[in-house]
Protein backbone atom coordinates (compact mmCIF):
# COMPACT_ATOMS: atom_id res chain seq x y z
CA UNK A 1 0.00 0.00 0.00
CA UNK A 2 1.49 3.49 -0.86
CA UNK A 3 2.42 5.81 1.68
CA UNK A 4 -0.56 8.49 2.13
CA UNK A 5 1.84 11.32 2.92
CA UNK A 6 5.32 12.07 1.86
CA UNK A 7 8.29 9.96 3.99
CA UNK A 8 10.24 12.80 4.83
CA UNK A 9 12.66 10.74 5.88
CA UNK A 10 15.83 12.89 5.31
CA UNK A 11 14.16 15.02 7.86
CA UNK A 12 16.88 16.04 10.98
CA UNK A 13 16.36 14.62 14.23
CA UNK A 14 16.06 17.93 16.73
CA UNK A 15 19.24 18.24 17.76
CA UNK A 16 18.94 17.65 21.31
CA UNK A 17 17.63 14.43 20.98
CA UNK A 18 19.68 13.07 18.11
CA UNK A 19 21.98 11.01 20.71
CA UNK A 20 18.50 8.84 21.90
CA UNK A 21 18.02 8.21 18.36
CA UNK A 22 21.63 7.07 17.67
CA UNK A 23 21.08 4.77 20.83
CA UNK A 24 17.63 3.50 19.54
CA UNK A 25 18.95 2.76 16.16
CA UNK A 26 22.18 0.87 17.91
CA UNK A 27 19.47 -1.29 20.01
CA UNK A 28 17.49 -2.21 16.78
CA UNK A 29 20.65 -3.60 14.78
CA UNK A 30 21.46 -5.71 18.11
CA UNK A 31 18.20 -6.99 18.48
CA UNK A 32 16.71 -7.39 14.43
CA UNK A 33 20.73 -6.91 12.56
CA UNK A 34 21.15 -5.25 9.73
CA UNK A 35 18.74 -6.94 7.75
CA UNK A 36 15.65 -5.16 8.33
CA UNK A 37 16.15 -1.43 8.69
CA UNK A 38 13.83 0.27 10.65
CA UNK A 39 11.83 3.38 9.70
CA UNK A 40 12.63 5.52 12.77
CA UNK A 41 10.09 8.84 13.68
CA UNK A 42 10.32 11.28 16.92
CA UNK A 43 7.73 12.68 19.02
CA UNK A 44 8.21 15.74 21.07
CA UNK A 45 7.48 16.04 24.66
CA UNK A 46 5.81 19.28 25.98
CA UNK A 47 6.19 21.66 28.39
CA UNK A 48 2.66 23.86 29.72
CA UNK A 49 3.41 27.65 30.88
CA UNK A 50 0.60 28.72 31.47
CA UNK A 51 -3.29 27.50 31.73
CA UNK A 52 -2.87 24.87 34.35
CA UNK A 53 -5.39 22.36 34.82
CA UNK A 54 -7.81 23.76 32.44
CA UNK A 55 -7.54 21.54 29.43
CA UNK A 56 -10.19 19.53 30.94
CA UNK A 57 -12.24 22.61 32.41
CA UNK A 58 -12.82 23.84 28.84
CA UNK A 59 -10.04 27.04 29.42
CA UNK A 60 -7.31 28.41 27.11
CA UNK A 61 -3.51 26.63 27.53
CA UNK A 62 -0.67 27.73 26.42
CA UNK A 63 2.02 24.73 25.68
CA UNK A 64 5.08 24.33 23.89
CA UNK A 65 6.76 20.95 22.23
CA UNK A 66 9.94 20.73 22.84
CA UNK A 67 12.97 19.43 21.47
CA UNK A 68 13.16 16.27 23.30
CA UNK A 69 10.67 13.47 23.30
CA UNK A 70 9.78 9.94 22.03
CA UNK A 71 11.74 7.93 19.50
CA UNK A 72 9.98 4.77 17.64
CA UNK A 73 11.63 1.83 15.38
CA UNK A 74 9.81 -0.39 12.94
CA UNK A 75 9.53 -2.60 10.39
CA UNK A 76 7.04 -5.09 9.42
CA UNK A 77 7.01 -9.09 10.18
CA UNK A 78 5.84 -12.07 8.21
CA UNK A 79 2.82 -12.34 10.83
CA UNK A 80 0.03 -10.36 12.09
CA UNK A 81 1.79 -9.93 15.42
CA UNK A 82 2.24 -6.60 16.75
CA UNK A 83 5.36 -6.47 19.15
CA UNK A 84 6.38 -3.36 21.30
CA UNK A 85 9.28 -3.19 23.36
CA UNK A 86 11.17 0.02 25.03
CA UNK A 87 14.68 0.80 26.22
CA UNK A 88 13.46 3.20 28.72
CA UNK A 89 10.66 1.11 30.28
CA UNK A 90 10.85 -2.88 31.20
CA UNK A 91 8.64 -5.32 29.87
CA UNK A 92 7.26 -5.90 25.88
CA UNK A 93 3.81 -6.75 24.52
CA UNK A 94 2.88 -9.00 21.57
CA UNK A 95 -0.43 -9.31 20.32
CA UNK A 96 -2.07 -10.40 17.02
CA UNK A 97 -3.65 -8.40 15.11
CA UNK A 98 -5.99 -10.85 13.33
CA UNK A 99 -7.89 -11.86 16.99
CA UNK A 100 -10.43 -10.13 17.02
CA UNK A 101 -10.72 -9.72 20.93
CA UNK A 102 -9.63 -6.59 22.59
CA UNK A 103 -6.54 -7.50 24.84
CA UNK A 104 -7.09 -6.58 28.46
CA UNK A 105 -4.51 -3.16 29.48
CA UNK A 106 -2.49 -4.38 31.89
CA UNK A 107 -1.49 -1.18 33.76
CA UNK A 108 2.70 -1.19 32.25
CA UNK A 109 3.66 1.37 29.74
CA UNK A 110 2.93 -0.58 26.90
CA UNK A 111 -1.01 0.01 27.12
CA UNK A 112 -0.31 3.41 25.81
CA UNK A 113 0.74 2.26 21.80
CA UNK A 114 -1.43 -0.58 22.25
CA UNK A 115 -4.33 1.39 22.48
CA UNK A 116 -3.73 3.66 19.73
CA UNK A 117 -2.86 0.48 17.30
CA UNK A 118 -6.57 -0.79 18.63
CA UNK A 119 -7.87 2.64 17.79
CA UNK A 120 -6.49 2.44 14.54
CA UNK A 121 -7.04 -1.27 13.56
CA UNK A 122 -11.05 -1.09 14.37
CA UNK A 123 -12.73 -3.55 13.02
CA UNK A 124 -10.02 -4.89 10.20
CA UNK A 125 -8.43 -8.45 11.14
CA UNK A 126 -5.69 -7.98 7.86
CA UNK A 127 -3.37 -5.70 9.11
CA UNK A 128 0.48 -6.99 8.80
CA UNK A 129 2.61 -7.25 12.12
CA UNK A 130 4.86 -4.99 13.18
CA UNK A 131 7.98 -4.96 15.38
CA UNK A 132 8.16 -1.68 17.19
CA UNK A 133 11.03 -0.38 19.70
CA UNK A 134 10.91 2.58 21.82
CA UNK A 135 13.52 5.02 23.42
CA UNK A 136 13.48 8.65 23.91
CA UNK A 137 14.79 11.12 26.43
CA UNK A 138 11.62 12.21 28.23
CA UNK A 139 11.43 11.56 31.92
CA UNK A 140 8.42 9.68 32.55
CA UNK A 141 6.33 10.41 34.60
CA UNK A 142 7.94 14.22 34.85
CA UNK A 143 5.09 16.31 33.85
CA UNK A 144 6.08 16.53 30.07
CA UNK A 145 3.76 14.48 28.54
CA UNK A 146 5.56 11.48 27.65
CA UNK A 147 2.57 9.30 26.98
CA UNK A 148 1.19 11.75 24.56
CA UNK A 149 4.59 11.95 22.96
CA UNK A 150 4.23 8.22 22.46
CA UNK A 151 0.22 8.24 21.97
CA UNK A 152 0.58 10.86 19.00
CA UNK A 153 3.69 9.65 17.89
CA UNK A 154 3.00 6.16 17.08
CA UNK A 155 -0.35 7.08 15.83
CA UNK A 156 1.98 8.79 12.78
CA UNK A 157 4.15 5.81 12.83
CA UNK A 158 1.65 2.75 12.93
CA UNK A 159 -0.82 4.90 10.16
CA UNK A 160 2.13 5.06 7.61
CA UNK A 161 3.11 1.70 8.16
CA UNK A 162 -0.46 0.09 7.57
CA UNK A 163 -0.96 2.99 4.79
CA UNK A 164 -3.69 4.54 6.38
CA UNK A 165 -4.88 8.29 5.83
CA UNK A 166 -4.76 10.57 8.97
CA UNK A 167 -4.83 14.04 9.30
CA UNK A 168 -2.94 15.51 12.26
CA UNK A 169 -6.42 15.90 14.07
CA UNK A 170 -7.37 12.88 13.16
CA UNK A 171 -3.77 11.30 14.51
CA UNK A 172 -4.67 13.51 17.92
CA UNK A 173 -8.69 11.65 18.41
CA UNK A 174 -6.62 8.53 17.89
CA UNK A 175 -4.06 9.71 20.35
CA UNK A 176 -6.95 10.54 22.74
CA UNK A 177 -8.92 7.58 22.54
CA UNK A 178 -5.71 5.48 23.82
CA UNK A 179 -5.46 7.30 26.97
CA UNK A 180 -9.15 8.10 27.59
CA UNK A 181 -11.40 4.78 26.45
CA UNK A 182 -8.05 2.21 26.73
CA UNK A 183 -5.53 3.50 29.35
CA UNK A 184 -8.05 5.02 31.54
CA UNK A 185 -6.85 8.55 31.89
CA UNK A 186 -8.94 11.17 32.27
CA UNK A 187 -7.16 13.49 30.27
CA UNK A 188 -7.60 16.73 28.32
CA UNK A 189 -7.20 17.34 24.94
CA UNK A 190 -4.47 19.96 25.58
CA UNK A 191 -1.20 17.07 25.54
CA UNK A 192 -1.98 15.13 22.64
CA UNK A 193 -2.96 18.88 20.39
CA UNK A 194 0.32 20.23 21.18
CA UNK A 195 2.09 17.58 20.57
CA UNK A 196 0.52 17.22 17.33
CA UNK A 197 0.14 21.11 16.04
CA UNK A 198 3.61 22.02 17.51
CA UNK A 199 5.44 24.41 15.30
CA UNK A 200 9.26 25.61 16.05
CA UNK A 201 9.71 28.71 17.61
CA UNK A 202 6.34 29.50 18.65
CA UNK A 203 3.90 28.08 21.78
CA UNK A 204 -0.11 26.60 21.22
CA UNK A 205 -2.87 28.87 22.14
CA UNK A 206 -5.34 26.34 22.80
CA UNK A 207 -8.91 27.00 23.41
CA UNK A 208 -10.23 23.69 25.06
CA UNK A 209 -13.85 24.31 24.91
CA UNK A 210 -13.71 24.66 21.00
CA UNK A 211 -9.98 23.79 19.88
CA UNK A 212 -9.83 26.90 18.38
CA UNK A 213 -6.05 27.43 18.41
CA UNK A 214 -3.14 29.97 17.46
CA UNK A 215 0.37 29.70 17.10
CA UNK A 216 2.28 32.47 19.34
CA UNK A 217 6.17 33.45 18.71
CA UNK A 218 8.45 32.69 21.08
CA UNK A 219 11.04 35.32 20.89
CA UNK A 220 14.70 32.81 20.94
CA UNK A 221 16.84 35.78 21.44
CA UNK A 222 15.09 37.28 24.93
CA UNK A 223 14.31 33.56 26.52
CA UNK A 224 15.07 29.70 27.00
CA UNK A 225 12.93 27.14 28.57
CA UNK A 226 14.54 25.27 31.48
CA UNK A 227 13.09 22.40 33.26
CA UNK A 228 13.86 20.97 36.41
CA UNK A 229 13.29 17.22 37.13
CA UNK A 230 12.43 16.45 40.56
CA UNK A 231 12.98 13.03 40.57
CA UNK A 232 9.60 12.02 42.28
CA UNK A 233 7.37 10.11 39.38
CA UNK A 234 3.34 10.22 39.82
CA UNK A 235 1.20 7.97 37.30
CA UNK A 236 -1.36 10.01 35.34
CA UNK A 237 -3.78 6.88 35.71
CA UNK A 238 -3.82 6.46 39.10
CA UNK A 239 -5.64 8.22 41.98
CA UNK A 240 -5.14 12.14 42.76
CA UNK A 241 -5.28 13.27 38.94
CA UNK A 242 -8.35 11.77 38.23
CA UNK A 243 -9.75 12.69 41.87
CA UNK A 244 -8.81 16.58 41.02
CA UNK A 245 -10.83 15.94 37.67
CA UNK A 246 -14.35 14.36 39.44
CA UNK A 247 -13.99 17.25 42.10
CA UNK A 248 -14.03 20.19 39.27
CA UNK A 249 -16.76 18.16 37.31
CA UNK A 250 -18.76 18.36 40.98
CA UNK A 251 -17.96 22.20 41.44
CA UNK A 252 -19.58 22.52 37.54
CA UNK A 253 -22.48 20.25 38.73
CA UNK A 254 -23.17 22.76 41.89
CA UNK A 255 -22.15 25.77 40.23
CA UNK A 256 -24.14 25.67 36.85
CA UNK A 257 -27.35 26.45 38.32
CA UNK A 258 -26.77 29.87 39.14
CA UNK A 259 -24.86 30.43 35.67
CA UNK A 260 -26.88 30.30 32.86
CA UNK A 261 -24.99 29.06 29.34
CA UNK A 262 -22.18 27.53 31.22
CA UNK A 263 -21.27 24.18 29.13
CA UNK A 264 -18.43 23.92 31.24
CA UNK A 265 -16.25 25.24 34.96
CA UNK A 266 -14.61 28.03 32.61
CA UNK A 267 -17.55 29.40 31.64
CA UNK A 268 -18.80 30.01 35.10
CA UNK A 269 -17.97 33.51 36.59
CA UNK A 270 -15.66 34.12 40.27
CA UNK A 271 -18.77 36.34 41.11
CA UNK A 272 -20.96 33.26 41.06
CA UNK A 273 -18.59 31.08 42.93
CA UNK A 274 -18.05 34.07 45.47
CA UNK A 275 -21.69 33.93 46.06
CA UNK A 276 -22.21 30.34 46.08
CA UNK A 277 -19.12 28.76 47.17
CA UNK A 278 -19.68 28.22 50.84
CA UNK A 279 -22.05 25.20 49.69
CA UNK A 280 -19.38 23.05 48.05
CA UNK A 281 -17.13 20.92 49.90
CA UNK A 282 -13.95 22.92 51.10
CA UNK A 283 -11.83 21.40 49.03
CA UNK A 284 -14.46 21.46 45.65
CA UNK A 285 -14.63 25.08 46.36
CA UNK A 286 -10.25 25.61 46.27
CA UNK A 287 -10.22 23.64 43.24
CA UNK A 288 -12.87 25.74 41.44
CA UNK A 289 -11.35 28.95 42.57
CA UNK A 290 -7.57 27.72 41.11
CA UNK A 291 -10.07 26.85 37.56
CA UNK A 292 -11.64 30.39 37.64
CA UNK A 293 -8.44 32.72 38.51
CA UNK A 294 -6.00 30.59 36.08
CA UNK A 295 -8.56 31.17 33.35
CA UNK A 296 -7.79 34.84 33.76
CA UNK A 297 -4.29 34.63 34.49
CA UNK A 298 -3.97 32.62 31.16
CA UNK A 299 -5.72 35.47 28.71
CA UNK A 300 -3.41 38.05 30.53
CA UNK A 301 -0.25 36.29 29.67
CA UNK A 302 -1.41 36.18 26.76
CA UNK A 303 -1.50 39.82 26.28
CA UNK A 304 1.88 39.81 27.79
CA UNK A 305 3.21 37.73 25.71
CA UNK A 306 2.07 39.51 22.21
CA UNK A 307 3.16 43.17 23.48
CA UNK A 308 7.07 41.32 24.37
CA UNK A 309 6.43 41.76 28.61
CA UNK A 310 8.49 38.63 30.14
CA UNK A 311 8.43 40.39 32.94
CA UNK A 312 4.50 40.35 33.27
CA UNK A 313 4.45 37.00 31.62
CA UNK A 314 6.45 35.70 34.24
CA UNK A 315 4.51 37.18 36.92
CA UNK A 316 1.52 34.93 36.23
CA UNK A 317 3.76 31.70 36.13
CA UNK A 318 4.94 32.60 39.87
CA UNK A 319 1.22 33.37 40.91
CA UNK A 320 -0.12 30.31 38.86
CA UNK A 321 2.45 28.15 40.68
CA UNK A 322 1.03 29.66 44.70
CA UNK A 323 -2.25 28.75 43.29
CA UNK A 324 -1.40 25.26 42.15
CA UNK A 325 0.05 24.52 45.99
CA UNK A 326 -2.67 26.32 47.65
CA UNK A 327 -5.99 25.80 45.86
CA UNK A 328 -5.37 22.73 43.72
CA UNK A 329 -2.79 21.10 46.45
CA UNK A 330 -0.92 19.43 43.80
CA UNK A 331 2.55 20.65 44.79
CA UNK A 332 5.42 19.01 46.49
CA UNK A 333 8.51 20.63 48.62
CA UNK A 334 10.74 19.24 46.31
CA UNK A 335 8.73 21.47 43.19
CA UNK A 336 7.71 24.61 45.48
CA UNK A 337 11.92 24.50 46.26
CA UNK A 338 13.07 24.18 42.52
CA UNK A 339 10.28 27.39 42.07
CA UNK A 340 11.62 29.64 44.84
CA UNK A 341 15.50 29.25 44.42
CA UNK A 342 14.88 29.89 40.10
CA UNK A 343 13.16 32.82 40.99
CA UNK A 344 15.98 34.02 43.01
CA UNK A 345 18.31 34.27 40.02
CA UNK A 346 18.50 37.19 37.83
CA UNK A 347 17.43 36.56 34.65
CA UNK A 348 14.59 33.92 35.47
CA UNK A 349 11.09 35.25 34.68
CA UNK A 350 9.22 32.93 36.05
CA UNK A 351 8.95 29.57 37.13
CA UNK A 352 5.95 26.83 38.36
CA UNK A 353 5.35 23.30 38.32
CA UNK A 354 4.29 21.95 35.19
CA UNK A 355 1.89 19.01 34.40
CA UNK A 356 -0.55 17.65 36.23
CA UNK A 357 2.09 17.81 39.49
CA UNK A 358 2.06 15.81 42.51
CA UNK A 359 5.72 15.65 41.46
CA UNK A 360 7.14 15.78 37.93
CA UNK A 361 9.21 18.99 36.81
CA UNK A 362 9.34 22.65 37.47
CA UNK A 363 9.59 25.02 34.06
CA UNK A 364 11.51 27.78 34.52
CA UNK A 365 11.34 30.79 31.74
CA UNK A 366 14.65 32.83 31.95
CA UNK A 367 16.68 35.60 29.93
CA UNK A 368 19.98 33.51 28.42
CA UNK A 369 22.10 35.72 30.70
CA UNK A 370 20.96 33.14 33.57
CA UNK A 371 21.77 29.67 31.08
CA UNK A 372 25.20 29.08 33.23
CA UNK A 373 23.46 30.03 36.64
CA UNK A 374 20.33 28.08 36.38
CA UNK A 375 21.34 24.47 37.09
CA UNK A 376 24.55 24.79 39.52
CA UNK A 377 22.04 26.73 41.96
CA UNK A 378 18.96 24.58 41.89
CA UNK A 379 21.03 21.50 42.60
CA UNK A 380 23.67 22.67 45.05
CA UNK A 381 19.88 23.72 46.78
CA UNK A 382 18.17 20.63 46.17
CA UNK A 383 21.23 18.61 47.46
CA UNK A 384 21.26 20.28 50.56
CA UNK A 385 17.80 19.79 51.17
CA UNK A 386 16.81 16.52 49.92
CA UNK A 387 19.85 14.50 49.40
CA UNK A 388 20.53 13.94 45.76
CA UNK A 389 20.53 16.21 42.75
CA UNK A 390 17.54 16.98 40.20
CA UNK A 391 18.25 17.23 36.50
CA UNK A 392 18.32 20.25 34.93
CA UNK A 393 18.19 20.92 30.84
CA UNK A 394 17.51 24.41 29.02
CA UNK A 395 15.40 23.16 26.17
CA UNK A 396 14.13 24.47 22.67
CA UNK A 397 11.03 24.67 20.93
CA UNK A 398 10.39 21.70 18.51
CA UNK A 399 8.14 20.78 15.06
CA UNK A 400 5.55 17.97 15.96
CA UNK A 401 6.04 14.71 15.11
CA UNK A 402 7.57 13.24 11.95
CA UNK A 403 9.71 10.55 10.31
CA UNK A 404 13.33 11.16 10.78
CA UNK A 405 16.73 10.47 8.75
CA UNK A 406 18.47 7.83 10.97
CA UNK A 407 22.09 9.76 10.47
Amino acid sequence: MPDPEPRAIDHPAPAGARAALEDLAHAWRQRRGRTAQPRLYFSPGRVNLMGAHLDYNGGPVMPVAIDRGTFIALAPRADSHLRVASLVEPGECEIDLAAAARPERSGAWFDYPLGVALALRGSRLDLPGLDVLYGGNLPIGGGLSSSASICVGTALALAQAWGMQQTPLERIETALWAEREYVGVKCGVMDPTSIGLARKGHLLWLDCKDRSSEHLPLDDDRLLIGVADSGVRRELARGDFNRRVEECRAAFTALRAHAPGATCLRDVPLHVLDAHGAALDAPVARRARHVLEEVARTWSARTALLQGDLQAFGAAMVQTHASLRELFEVSLPELDLLAEVALSIDGVYGARLTGAGFGGCVVVLLHPRARHELAPRLQQAFARRFGRVPDVKLYASSDGPCEVAAG
